[in-house]
């Protein structure tokens, strides 16, 4: 009995069931056998050449539509996404969309999907079995890659749960039926074709003693090919086109009732993690921006990266309230429950990045060196956008939680940021001192920095140095909005860029200075100290 095994190397399965709208959110797990005969069809014209269906694949067709197959499959979760397509069409200057859903089944890694039919086949309709197989790309919609097989005659079933025919006998589990679409036999459908055929000699017969005229044969013969000659053809024949003939179903099918386990698909509950499966708090969050149109170049500049943060905390900070005033007890707010700052700057820092080098803010990395509880994790994942009067909304999407480390190798940007134990560092966002500058002692430049370096726990430094104003001013330092929109701004407007090297490497971001919980005074790692005129 053949046996076919599928992986999917994407872990995803994209199939919608027929007579359902892809609207409804449904997945057909297992797929259906109609969909498997006709996925083996359309590898051999795709793969093999083929121009018509060669004999060999003919009898190998009908003698898996001769029986229904039964299934082991593993247990999957269902997911879907939302998207606003575009209709091309404008309504009072913007472009009309309309929503669809995308469901799919999340398929573990690894896991395989077997369908055996129980009949013999031909030594060459083996052959050429394990060589559909082996050269089917996808299964259901083209997202759904897989990599197919034949069972050897040796090899045991994969694990995963048996779906068989629906036989009415107790299962000892608790089962949930459901309606696969089947193939008939090619006898069967030979004889149904036949009856059906006939009776639309007495539909279009002509009026009794008269011949029929041209036209009704005409009718007649056209009514006629509405029927595929034989169940090759049926499975060959287009969706589109079957419904805009009026078939409620494809013809040479049947509904076939399986039973399949309850936990075969598992719909999770919608939760709000706020701590890693190691029960600590989340170290840092990414979050990635877009606009409603999709155009990146109307993503915020960079040189707006403190104004974003702030728009971003006023989200955070109404999410975390539900409306109502939140001024203290939590790491977003940054105060204790007595309404007192926190110290040692282990609250949320709001880091606004360029990650595709565009000019344009794309990410936000939200790190928190004390930890995000459950409370900040909650409102961070429940921030759909940010709002300002007289600029486009942002849209904000959840793109990944965890240490540090885990962000590392994501992007270039990132990497540098991190700092992965590095010891030389290089502004990436203007310094702005917090206090008002002297020429020397704790309040000169070096002395600001170095009293920044302590409040946060970190080396001291044992060089520092400003980049050449030319390169400064290249980067567009100067255009950097230096003030958040609450009436507290720095001591002085001014900025610095600069490069510090430290006693001992560090491996976490490097923020200092005047709103440097706002994306202000972040540094990039350097690989070496490099002397440069003030």
């Amino acid at each position: 009995m053949p046996t076919l095994v599928f992986k999917f190397p994407a872990g995803r399965y994209h199939a919608t069931p027929w007579g359902h709208h892809v609207n409804e959110g449904l997945v057909e797990w297992p797929p259906c056998p109609w969909r498997l005969l006709r996925a083996l069809i359309a590898t051999g014209y795709s793969t093999l050449g083929w121009s018509d269906v060669p004999p060999v694949a003919r009898s190998l067709i009908e003698s898996l539509a001769s029986v229904t197959p039964s299934y082991v499959a593993p247990r999957v979760a269902l997911a879907h996404s939302r998207h606003y397509m575009p209709l091309g069409k404008l309504d009072k200057g913007r472009e009309k969309t309309t929503l669809v859903f995308d469901a799919w089944a999340r398929v573990p890694d690894g896991a395989e999907l077997a369908i055996t039919w129980g009949v013999q086949l031909a030594v060459e309709e083996v052959a050429l079995l394990r060589q559909l197989a082996g050269n089917m790309s996808y299964l259901g919609r083209s997202e759904s890659w897989v990599e197919g097989r034949v069972l050897g005659d040796n090899e045991s079933l994969p694990s995963g749960e048996t779906i068989v025919v629906d036989d009415g006998r107790p299962s000892g589990r608790r089962d949930e039926d459901v309606l696969l679409l089947a193939a008939v036999s090619a006898g069967s459908y030979a004889a149904w074709r036949d009856d059906a055929t006939a009776q639309l000699a007495t539909t279009f017969a002509p009026a009794p003693g008269k011949k029929p005229t041209k036209a009704l044969l005409e009718k007649r013969k056209k009514a006629e090919a509405e029927y595929p000659a034989d169940l090759v053809a049926c499975l060959q024949c287009d969706n589109g086109a079957l419904q805009a003939s009026g078939w409620s179903q494809p013809p040479g099918t049947r509904r076939v009732l399986y039973r399949r386990p309850t936990s075969l698909m598992q719909v999770a509950p919608a939760v709000r993690p706020a701590r890693s499966h190691m029960g600590e708090d989340v170290e840092a969050v990414l979050l990635a921006l877009s606009t409603l149109t999709g155009n990146k170049h109307a993503l915020p500049h960079v040189h707006r990266t403190v104004a974003q943060a702030d728009l971003l905390h006023k989200a955070l900070v109404s999410a975390l309230g539900r409306g109502e005033s939140v001024v203290s007890g939590n790491e977003i707010v940054g105060r204790d429950a007595a309404r007192k700052p926190l110290e040692g700057h282990q609250h949320l820092h709001i880091l606004p990045l360029d990650l595709d080098d565009d000019q344009h803010l794309d990410h936000v990395l939200l790190w928190a060196p004390g930890g995000l509880g459950e409370r900040a994790m909650g409102a961070i994942r429940e921030v759909r956008k940010t709002w300002a009067k007289k600029l486009p909304d942002l849209r904000v999407a959840f793109a990944g939680s965890g240490s540090l480390e885990s962000f590392r190798p994501l992007n270039p940007v990132l990497e540098s940021i991190v700092g992965n134990a590095s010891l030389v560092w290089e502004s990436l966002t203007p310094f702005v001192p917090p206090r008002f500058l002297k020429p020397h002692g704790k309040n000169s430049l070096e002395g600001q920095v170095q009293a920044e370096l302590a409040s946060r726990g970190l080396p001291l430094a044992t060089k520092i140095e400003m980049i050449e104003r030319d390169l400064t001013l290249a980067r567009g330092y100067r255009h950097f909005v230096r003030e958040r929109s609450n009436p507290r701004g720095p001591a002085r407007d001014t900025w610095f860029a600069l490069r510090i090297e430290l006693e001992q490497p560090i491996g976490t971001p490097l923020t200092l200075g005047h709103a440097s919980h706002f994306g202000l005074g972040l540094f990039r790692a350097a690989s070496a100290p490099t002397p440069r005129d003030a």
